[in-house]
């Protein structure tokens, strides 16, 4: 049994620092137009306000244009700015060798045509500094951000985002956005076991680190599409779904050190209760669906007479699926909080679909068998129905809401 970690001590700004306290690493392909501008007011903005030494990293992956020699002449003129060369494509590959490679306790990134507003690096690292938390993504989509950019990217990152939460059940609401940090210790731990060196890169990553049990510190952020932007939305789009495909092979094989990971984090030991043994779920399971049984019944009861017995069962089912997986949810499963709630009613109405079908069937063949029964014949029926349909009901449920450990996920505002 892991034990709780203290978080790390925070840095003291006013303590000498040999080394830089954070590396921020800018992956480019070809952006001989945006490095040079995005450099100097990277570098001018953490002299203005970051109270630590810092540095800066060009991670060119195999640019064929003149970025290799604009990224050479900044290294030479700014004071804390380097370079690195990669000769194979992929901003994965480009963010793994050069955090694999840096000195400092807290590692960043962001995007070269920076989208995202500068104002909000600061609080995307203070939580990693402090120990507060083990990483920190820009969120795009989180109640505080403002975006300004086209309905098709809006459409596709808020699709992406959904279908993360719908088949990996993840909690962080935005696994795109290029804006990241994430301590020194924690990358050495996960770098190795992400498999991705492009785009899926961060969204495993951050998998990885929730299944783990890390914390992942959220900042909302002021953000502008780049309308130059030269992604091929269909191919990355492609790509991500093969990447979402292997990593849920993965994890559902246990062929990832989960528990190695999370004890590398900084709060790893609080960030998430245990989920309750198999048999006390079971049994909180009977509690609710008891309850759920005798809604179900009296709904029925008051619902029959006008809508009729099929119409009636159907609305008495429907109303009380919806409460019965909000209370297995928290009450069975020990899971509070919003992370994973779409994906944990879609079991529900899988369930929904399974106990219709199962007391639906039940109610026509009594019909049949005993034209004119009334609810006094029906209600025993509809008992055992629900009693048969209770067993699959919580094999589904389970496996939506507890496919894995849940990371405590915490929420910050950026400057704007």
């Amino acid at each position: 049994m892991r034990t709780a970690r203290r978080p790390a001590p925070p840095l003291d700004p006013g303590l000498p620092h040999p080394e830089p306290v954070l590396e921020v690493v800018v992956p480019v392909h070809n952006e001989e137009h945006d490095l040079e501008p995005c450099v100097r007011r990277l570098h001018a903005h953490l002299a203005e306000t970051f109270p630590y030494p810092f540095r800066i990293t060009v991670a060119d992956n195999a640019s064929t244009d003149r970025t290799p020699w604009i990224a050479a002449r900044l290294a030479g003129e700014l004071p804390g700015t380097h370079w690195v060369r990669l000769e194979e494509k992929g901003r994965g590959r480009a963010l793994h060798t050069a955090w694999s490679r840096s000195p400092a306790p807290v590692l960043a990134y962001l995007d070269v045509d920076l989208s995202t507003d500068l104002a909000a690096l600061l609080p995307l690292v203070a939580p990693l500094i402090s120990g507060h938390s083990d990483l920190a993504i820009g969120t795009r989509l989180a109640r505080g951000s403002r975006v300004v950019r086209g309905p098709k990217r809006e459409i596709i990152s808020r699709c992406y985002n959904g279908l993360l939460r719908g088949t990996l059940s993840v909690g962080f609401t935005d696994a795109q956005c290029g804006f990241k940090a994430v301590r020194r210790g924690v990358a050495e731990r996960l770098l190795p076991l992400v498999e991705d060196r492009e785009w899926f890169f961060d969204t495993e990553l951050l998998v990885l680190a929730e299944r783990a049990g890390l914390r992942i510190h959220e900042v909302p952020v002021d953000w502008v599409d780049d309308p130059d932007s030269r992604v091929d939305l269909l191919s990355t789009a492609l790509a991500d779904l093969r990447g979402m495909a292997r990593l849920g092979r993965a994890l559902a094989g246990g062929r990832l050190p989960l528990a190695a990971l999370g004890s590398a984090g900084t709060t790893a030991g609080s960030a998430a209760a245990p989920p309750p043994g198999r048999l006390a779920q079971m049994l909180r399971f009977a509690a609710v669906g008891a309850v759920s049984t005798l809604l179900h019944l009296t709904l029925y009861v008051l619902l029959r007479p006008a809508a009729g017995a099929q119409a009636g069962n159907a609305l008495a089912l429907l109303l009380c699926t919806v409460l019965n997986t909000a209370a297995n949810r928290r009450f069975t499963f020990g899971v509070r909080g919003r992370a994973g709630l779409p994906a944990h009613h879609l079991g529900g109405l899988v369930a929904l679909l399974a106990g219709l079908a199962v007391t639906g069937a039940a109610l026509a063949v009594l019909h049949h068998a005993v034209p004119g029964a009334g609810p006094g014949a029906e209600l025993p029926v509809l008992v055992a129905a629900n009693l048969a349909a209770a067993l699959l009901r919580f094999h589904l449920l389970r496996a939506w809401v507890l496919p894995g450990r849940r990371s405590r996920r915490t929420t910050g505002t950026s400057a704007s």
